[in-house]
């Protein structure tokens, strides 16, 4: 059996004046995080790095999003340095899990733009495990989902903190594990959809929402 880590990257942008003239790369790592889970889907371990960009900056903007200032990346790894650290944190039979493909490709793309030879990586990222997909596909549905709102739609009381790359790996982990789990995925009470709406006898919220005029 496979055992399933679940990543999440935070990235900053590459100024367009900064951008490397021989290839597409428009962000750069800051962050990576981890867990790890075992048989029963629980999580056992967990890793995290900064990442220390040769491009980009951390803007105001990405500063306030994801609380990582250029302080906290000063004398990180630079992005090789931490994807070895990561791989020898991983363990041999690793199955990569991400909420959407974006960590994938930015991994595919920097790599590539860096000449970073990683053959476990290159390996690994031909197995990877799309989370959001996976959750549309459950769902029955077309739509992208944000991952808070397919933690709300799953009924997980998750940990706050949007764009920590340890919190995202963790908050998509309680989802993947639940979607994996015996007896399937169940839909929040509160949740409805035009799909859906049909398959629910109750939403309470939505009974709420009816004794209230909107202008």
């Amino acid at each position: 059996m496979s055992t399933y880590v679940i990543v999440d990257l935070e990235m900053c942008k590459i100024p367009l004046s900064k951008q490397p003239k021989h290839y597409e790369l428009k962000n750069e790592l800051i962050q990576i995080g981890a867990v790890r889970l075992d048989e029963k889907y629980e999580i056992t371990d967990e890793f995290k790095t900064y990442v220390r960009p040769v491009f980009g900056t951390i803007d105001k903007y990405i500063e306030k999003l994801t609380g990582i200032s250029p302080a906290h990346v000063k004398d990180a790894p630079e992005a090789k340095e931490a994807l070895e650290a990561f791989l020898a944190w991983l363990p041999e039979d690793a199955v990569l899990v991400s909420w959407s493909d974006n960590d994938e490709r930015q991994i595919r793309k920097e790599t590539a733009c860096k000449n970073i030879s990683l053959p476990r990586m290159e390996a690994l990222l031909d197995t990877w495990v799309d989370c959001q997909k996976t959750f549309g596909e459950k769902m029955d549905s077309p739509k992208t989902y944000a991952l808070s709102e397919a933690l709300n739609i799953a009924g997980i009381f998750y940990e706050d903190g949007a764009h920590d790359a340890l919190v995202d790996a963790h908050n998509t982990a309680l989802l993947f594990a639940k979607m994996n789990a015996e007896g399937g995925m169940k839909l929040s009470p509160y949740y409805t959809d035009e799909n859906h709406a049909a398959h629910l006898t109750h939403n309470p919220f939505a009974a709420l929402l009816k004794n209230y005029k909107f202008a």
